[in-house]
């Protein structure tokens, strides 16, 4: 009899650790796919979830969105481990890059075929504001709808190719009001001409056009940029390489001949799918990074000038080592 309870005992103790095993394993495949705040949540998640719900299908895996209120909030999860992949702008995915342990594995395609896509400054067709000079006759009376910090196509690029280069930092002083939000919002803002401009990018544009043409008629393009690289996909570089490989397998082939699967890339925000890229996509945003902290560090008046000098040759040595040819 206690032969029998102790057999019992030890098949129990090996079921546990089974089941333990079992759901480690499990764990082992339950990942987040983070999602960059270009919109709501809610109209986020109706855009992405049909396409997560066919990852974890074809992969076996177990991924679930996450959604935060702002970039940081994607950045910072993938920093701590809350976050395995993610969707992200040029400008995060930086962050993403240097601060969350991240790589670039994919980028987007664009079913219009382009390969990337552009800033725009935006008004309302019935704005004051019906020129580029209009802003800078006198920006300190118009209110600027501008995009999260970490927004490439909302902050970074506009900040760098159309106000740095006229001498005009973006802030309270510069403007009447600097009203920091999401693409969306920054978007319907103009439509209902709650703000004087707006940075915003083509892609939203192209999306309002389709769903909402009515929209779309009131908004006016005042100022488009050089054409940005198109979004980067991110994973941890911790990640098991299988697991990995099956994020590679399923992004570079989803959606290249199935009908269904293209109309689901449609309608995330007209793109066609996906193609392999990797951290080398980001050099002119590295570059366009330096050179904005450049010119903060030269205007900074509370510098003296040996620190001003020595911290613009760190800088400089930064970029050069980016204009460096690669090594073969």
């Amino acid at each position: 009899m206690k032969l029998i309870r102790a057999l019992l005992s030890c098949c129990a103790a090996g079921a546990v650790a089974f089941a333990a095993l079992g759901a480690s394993a499990a764990r082992a495949d339950d990942l987040s796919f983070g999602i960059i705040s270009t919109d709501s949540s809610a109209v986020l998640k109706q855009r992405w979830q049909p396409f997560i719900d066919d990852l974890n299908r074809q992969t076996g895996l177990h991924v679930n969105a996450f959604f935060a209120t702002d970039y940081s909030g994607i950045i910072e999860a993938m920093r701590f481990n809350k976050v395995q992949i993610g969707y992200f702008g040029n400008a995060s995915a930086m962050e993403a890059v240097d601060r969350s342990n991240g790589e670039v594995f994919a980028k987007v395609l664009y079913a219009n075929g382009d390969t990337g896509y552009k800033s725009v400054l935006i008004t309302n067709v019935n704005s004051r504001v019906k020129t580029l000079d209009d802003v800078f006759k006198n920006p300190k009376d118009l209110t600027l709808g501008w995009g999260d910090p970490n927004s490439t196509s909302g902050s970074l690029v506009p900040g760098y190719y159309l106000f740095a280069q006229r001498n005009l930092p973006v802030n309270a002083t510069t403007f009447k009001t600097v009203l920091p939000s999401s693409h969306e919002a920054n978007l319907l803002a103009v439509v209902n001409n709650k703000v004087d401009i707006a940075t915003n990018n083509t892609m939203e544009l192209a999306t309002l056009a389709r769903k909402h043409p009515d929209r779309f008629k009131e908004v006016r393009v005042l100022w488009t940029s050089p054409l940005i690289p198109s979004d980067p996909l991110v994973m941890r570089k911790d990640l098991p390489e299988a697991t990995k490989q099956k994020l590679r397998d399923f992004f570079y082939h989803y959606a290249k001949t199935d009908p269904r699967e293209k109309k689901i890339m449609a309608d995330i925000t007209g793109y066609a799918g996906f193609a392999p890229s990797s951290d080398e996509q980001l050099l002119p945003i590295r570059q366009i990074a330096l050179f904005q902290q450049k010119q903060k560090i030269a205007a900074d008046t509370h510098l003296s000038d040996d620190d001003r000098k020595s911290q613009i040759a760190a800088i400089d040595a930064k970029i050069g080592a980016l204009n460096a040819p690669a090594k073969p």
